[in-house]
């Protein structure tokens, strides 16, 4: 197990008190025990943590000042990891523990594999049961590709992405490096494109064809049951560094840009553009053709209907839930609210 002086050096935290410490892991804190680490990053917990049996917590330097002047019956013998980011330094500290617990992919290809003679598989790579590769894919090293995985014809994944079971992509995808693309994702099928044709006799939609592709830059992380569409001339792109969460749709031309978090069940129209470091939440959704700026914000449930021009701005249009008679009371007055303005202009007018 390493120990406390171990972990503040390699995460480059300061450490308040006894280095030899050790510790098997990290803990919420109202569950942690002597032997595990836990983190505050609000304070509203402040009173929480130091109550709490951790051994260890991850604390900023305000935090800390608050816990020593208020010690908790559980505190003595603690010991602190100071950091400017306390919720970052737990996040590298979790996947520094789930290393030691995480599957081991070994290098080789399942004897069921269905691989096309062109491809390039680099002996690295670990090919798990039933997964296909098309025609002139090329894999980077240490690539893993699960069970029942589908690799359409001319796609590229870079060095040690995992994808797990069940992924589609089509053909001409491009994956970055260290990505990771969870089960049942789907990437490149064919956007929503169809041009109508309709007379007074009849008609049809006729389909539009979506020649472009995908394009998934590094380090992206991509939920379950995601799908982003290939584009229809021009690539559908996802930045460095985005996470995307499960069930969001992610319509024909969009970009994203690099570092954007975007929830789940989030929808974005095709050909909209979605700046850097954006923060998109549940179920929010964006009409086709916008332009949002660097660093927004967009609450759940919010659906953005025209562009955004500038930075650092956070939108919400989610209507709190009430019970359902006030509900139908207040839908009632914004119903009349177009002949209320009218008779409002109409005094005006008098005056």
């Amino acid at each position: 197990m390493p120990t406390a002086i171990e972990l503040a050096e390699q995460f480059q935290v300061s450490l308040m008190g006894d280095g030899s410490l050790a510790f098997q892991g990290l803990a919420p804190l109202e569950r942690a025990q002597p032997s595990q680490i836990s983190f505050l990053s609000n304070p509203l917990y402040r009173q929480q943590a130091s109550d709490s049996a951790a051994g260890g917590l991850i604390v900023s330097q305000a935090d800390l000042d608050f816990l020593l002047a208020n010690p908790g019956s559980n505190s003595s013998g603690r010991v602190y990891f100071v950091s400017k980011n306390p919720y970052a330094t737990f996040a590298r500290m979790a996947q520094y523990f789930a290393a030691a617990t995480s599957p081991v992919y070994l290098p080789g290809v399942h004897p069921s594999a269905a691989i096309d003679p062109s491809a390039i598989i680099p002996a690295s790579c670990h090919i798990g049961p039933f997964v296909q590769i098309g025609p002139g894919v090329t894999l980077g090293e240490r690539v893993v590709l699960l069970s029942n995985t589908s690799i359409a014809i001319n796609s590229t994944i870079g060095s040690d992405t995992l994808i797990y079971p069940n992924v589609s992509l089509y053909s001409e995808t491009t994956i970055g490096e260290r990505c990771i693309i969870h089960s049942g994702a789907v990437i490149g099928a064919d956007g929503f494109g169809f041009a109508p044709d309709f007379s007074a006799s009849g008609g049809e939609w006729v389909k539009i064809p979506q020649t472009g592709s995908v394009v998934i830059g590094n380090d992206v992380e991509i939920g379950a049951s995601s799908t982003i569409d290939r584009g229809a001339m021009s690539n559908t792109i996802i930045g460095n560094g985005t996470k995307i969460d499960n069930q969001v749709q992610i319509a024909h031309n969009v970009v994203v840009g690099n570092c954007c978090v975007i929830a789940g069940c989030a929808a974005i129209s095709g050909s909209t553009k979605i700046g850097n470091f954006c923060i998109i939440g549940g179920a929010a959704n964006f009409a086709g053709h916008l332009t949002i700026a660097d660093r927004t914000t967009v609450s759940g449930n919010t659906s953005i209907i025209r562009s955004i021009t500038e930075s650092g701005q956070h939108y919400t249009g989610v209507y709190p839930s009430m019970l359902h008679s006030a509900w139908e009371k207040n839908a009632a007055i914004l119903r009349g609210l177009d002949k209320i303005r009218q008779r409002l202009r109409l005094l005006d007018k008098s005056k």
